[in-house]
């Protein structure tokens, strides 16, 4: 387990993909490196993880697991080379920010907008919150694939979860 930690603690991810295709460069990536949800899930409490073992999304100052960090800047960039800006709200979410956000936005399964604290994407560091207009969600429904990237919450249109590793 702390070799484990180690390696994600000192692993940092090339600057941009080689390919395109964030979602084939990430799962490259996660098998060369063994940084993948399985590995945080066995390494990690959800919310509990260092940012020693997440990884920065360009300059935006959010972080995710490496392979969803890397995927999604793979995503931002191909977005921008299409006209279509798309701005991140969210990503990453410890056990405390989980813990007020469900207070005061209501859990989830009882009509509110969070998950049970420990139970959240956001707090393996493998999805985003992101604010899109109108072209934005539709590049995102039609691309967002391509890069690994799911919408797999309902009522949460800006939440994208990072399903490629």
């Amino acid at each position: 387990m702390a070799e484990i930690r180690h390696q994600l603690a000192a692993f940092r991810p090339p600057a941009a993909p080689v390919a395109d295709d964030a979602a084939a460069f990430a799962g490259a990536l996660t098998a060369a490196t063994g940084v993948s949800e399985a590995t945080l899930k066995k390494t990690y409490d959800n919310g509990r993880i260092p940012a020693s073992a997440l990884t920065e999304i360009g300059a935006t100052g959010h972080r995710l697991a490496a392979p969803a960090a890397t995927a999604m800047e793979g995503l931002l960039r191909k977005a921008q080379a299409d006209g279509v800006t798309i701005g991140i709200t969210d990503s990453y979410r410890g056990y405390e920010e989980q813990v007020d956000l469900a207070r005061r936005k209501g859990l989830y399964a009882q009509g509110g907008l969070a998950a049970a604290p420990g139970t959240s994407d956001h707090g393996w560091g493998m999805a985003v919150d992101l604010d899109l207009d109108a072209k934005a969600q539709a590049w995102m429904r039609a691309n967002a694939g391509r890069f690994g990237f799911t919408e797999n919450t309902p009522r949460e249109p800006w939440h994208w979860k990072f399903a490629g590793s």
